[in-house]
Order: structure tokens, then sequence, then C-alpha cells
């Protein structure tokens, strides 16, 4: 598995609850432009368009060699799923407040290119506050008991 981009605020900004693979549609340049490691999916969020789930907002940079006049770097990318899944996921976003978030694009095994997503919900400022005390907490741990063991 070759990691892509990796979404790093995901986990900071959304309390993740379940992470599904999928798939993605991609043109020939898009495809050579990853290979060489040139995306972010830093801003970018998953959203319901005509009952598809569609990625928004993905940088993807132009490829150099390419010959295409009319490339696009935020084009929109259609996200690759089972019709149950796609229903589901959809469902859980009008109804229950749900939100999808991209967490890494990567290349799998085979070669394809794949989109990890996250269904969350986003959290408070208090939980985030929460978290921080938390994260700095066990750093110090940490610390301690690497002093106390020398």
């Amino acid at each position: 598995m070759k990691i892509i981009a990796v979404n790093k605020k995901a986990n900071f900004n959304f309390n993740i609850i379940d992470k599904i693979e999928a798939g993605i549609v991609l043109t020939g340049s898009e495809v050579k432009s990853l290979r060489l490691i040139t995306a972010s999916i830093k801003e970018s969020y998953i959203g319901e368009k005509k009952s598809e789930l569609w990625l928004f907002n993905c940088h993807i940079s132009e490829y150099i060699s390419s010959s295409s006049n009319n490339f696009s770097p935020l084009r929109e990318k259609k996200i690759l799923l089972s019709k149950k899944q796609k229903n589901k996921l959809i469902g859980s976003i009008k109804k229950e407040g749900f939100s999808l978030v991209p967490i890494s694009l990567y290349f799998n095994k085979r070669g394809f290119a794949k989109i990890l997503i996250g269904l969350g919900k986003g959290k408070k400022l208090i939980d985030k506050r929460y978290d921080i005390k938390k994260k700095e907490w066990n750093i110090q741990k940490q610390r301690i008991l690497k002093k106390n063991n020398k």
C-alpha cells in the first residue's frame, strides 16, 4: 500500500465512527500525477449530488508530460461504492447528521487508487480541548517514565 495523501485534521475535527474503503474515478493524467505523490486532501469533503457520492476540493496537480489542455486540479471526482453502501451513507448523512470525511488517499496492492472515508460527527470545541489535554499528558507521562528508567 502506497500512501499518497493523508488528512491529519480528520481525527481532530471529527469523531470517526466507521471507516470505509472506496474507489475513485480518475483520468489517466491524474493517476500519473498521483504516482508522483502530488495530491492534497486537507480541505476536501465528500457530498451527495444526484444520489451519488462525490469528492469535492481534492487538489491533484497537473501531470507535466500530459497533453490535455483542459485540466482542472480541483475537478469533482466520483466515489465508487456498492449501491447498498452508498444508500446507507447517504441516509446517515441526511437523517442522523453525520459527515463523510476523506481520511487518506492511497494505491492498494493491485495498483488501484483508493480513498479511505470516515463517517463521523463533528467535535465541539470542548472535545478538541480535551483531546489536546490528553495528548499533552501522554507526552509528559512518556518523558517522566523515560527519566525514571535511566
